[in-house]
């Protein structure tokens, strides 16, 4: 990611993280809305999930210039996923939902290169997501 992408994403990160938790909420509400198929995969109480989120969330945007450190964790949260019964395909669906709640929430800050941005951090993450998931599944073949 570019240094402006960057700045764009902890910006809007700044701006959300005051209703950190109200955001993820609607992060599952929306993402249930666009694949209710999706629901059973969450076990327990959607405000824990949401709680779970925005840490993640705000541990990448904290690491987004360098992300080395947090790499192993990023991995692991994509083999937990594999676990559970995440497929790849559905990251499509999540990163609209990703994109939307951010939408809602930045309002008129969720500018088309704050978009671009976000769109950046969250294709870096997916991918590293998905790619942890692929060896778990390699693994266990």
């Amino acid at each position: 990611m570019t240094p402006k992408e960057i700045a764009l994403v902890r910006q809007g990160f700044d701006q959300i993280a005051p209703m950190a938790q109200a955001a993820g909420e609607l992060f599952y509400q929306k993402l249930f809305a666009l694949d209710p198929s999706l629901r059973p995969l969450f076990r327990g109480e959607v405000a824990a999930q949401a709680g779970h989120l925005m840490a993640a969330l705000a541990m990448v945007v904290r690491s987004l210039d360098d992300l080395g450190p947090v790499v192993g964790q990023i991995q692991a949260l994509g083999r937990r996923h594999a676990a559970y019964g995440v497929q790849a395909r559905m990251f499509d669906t999540v990163g609209q939902a990703f994109l939307a709640t951010l939408e809602a929430g930045l309002g008129d800050s969720f500018t088309p290169d704050a978009r671009a941005a976000w769109t950046a951090a969250y294709t870096l993450l997916a991918g590293a997501m998905i790619a942890a998931m692929a060896e778990t599944e390699h693994e266990a073949a």
